[in-house]
């Protein structure tokens, strides 16, 4: 077992690490760096005055938390979404809980877009036909004029609905409350029959738990496509699968599981018009770099008294906003 973290003249920021590890040369001298993993996290929090995130697939920090000692005054996990580390403990504390939102907007919605293009041009079908060196013409559908609709409204998805729109698709984008522009969950059975494109950006709390059902899904029209890119368990799996069985929705993108890495026996793997991905939609070249900026650039300001950006509203889950 690991010594506790040493006193120092620099705040000391505690690190739960993931291979590889974040680049942060630029705060030497500013800051006093620990590093630990799932098993030593424990015995170094009390001794933290900041805890990064770095491994956000990691639940330690919600199994841990709750022990005994001092906590960090101030949390950042290096992803959008914070429900593996929020325990009923921290949620309660006083502690600064924020997130990598807007690292992710982006690179999330070209690659939503480039699952539309390809669900639309059969690009799938093409590649299947090459293997089996046919030779078949077809007709594919128009983006421009469909309708899709986005379940979301945080920047993740008004960055997907911008860039569809950009390729003429008309979006209803969907928040948890109606408010200019946007429809509220309420709202969701009327819009579901009027998609050609479903694609869920929600982030995972109480209410949107397993929101897309057997329900959700027989609400779609046979010819619609259902894309997640928000958590996995926003998704009752089983029930998706049971839909693309019958054709309806005549298929689906999943980046996001309820268990990750998906075990080689899940039945998923072989359920007919599903494309899986292995949560890789906001993970461009360089991703980890930008994370690690914009973790260097919330140290400085939290360093320096300053409000800090991208604070998560532990009661919701998510960083609110009114706009």
């Amino acid at each position: 077992m690991p010594e506790p973290a040493e006193q120092s003249a620099e705040p000391t920021l505690l690190v739960l690490d993931a291979d590889p590890p974040p680049r942060l040369g630029k705060l030497a001298g500013r800051a006093h760096i620990v590093h630990a993993d799932a098993h030593t996290i424990g015995d170094q929090l009390p001794y933290a005055d900041v805890l990064l995130v770095w491994d956000f697939l990691s639940d330690a920090v919600r199994r841990v938390w709750p022990g005994e000692g001092p906590r960090p005054r101030w949390v950042h996990t290096a992803s959008a979404g914070v429900d593996h580390l929020l325990s009923p403990e921290l949620a309660a504390s006083d502690t600064v809980v924020t997130n990598a939102r807007g690292v992710f907007d982006q690179p999330i919605a070209e690659y939503v877009a480039g699952l539309v293009i390809a669900f639309a041009k059969d690009f799938p079908g093409t590649q299947e036909l090459q293997r089996q060196r046919r030779w078949q013409h077809r007709e594919t559908r128009r983006v421009a004029g469909t309708r899709a609709v986005v379940v979301g409204s945080g920047p993740i998805g008004r960055a997907i609905g911008a860039t569809l729109t950009a390729l003429g698709v008309r979006v209803a984008l969907v928040g948890r409350t109606a408010r200019a522009g946007i429809h509220g969950t309420d709202e969701l059975d009327g819009l579901l029959p009027h998609a050609d494109w479903v694609i869920c950006a929600a982030p995972l709390t109480d209410a949107t738990r397993g929101m897309f059902g057997a329900h959700a899904f027989a609400a779609m029209q046979p010819s619609a496509h259902f894309i997640n890119v928000g958590r996995g368990a926003l998704v009752v799996e089983g029930d998706l699968a049971e839909a693309l069985g019958k054709r309806r929705p005549a298929g689906a993108a999943l980046d996001v599981f309820a268990e990750e890495p998906l075990p080689p026996d899940s039945r998923l793997w072989d359920v007919p018009g599903l494309v899986i991905s292995p949560h890789m939609s906001g993970d461009t070249v360089g991703w980890r770099d930008d994370l690690a900026e914009q973790f260097v650039e919330l140290y400085d300001k939290w360093a320096n008294g300053e409000p800090l950006p991208n604070v998560v509203d532990k009661k919701r889950g998510y960083v609110h906003t009114h706009d």
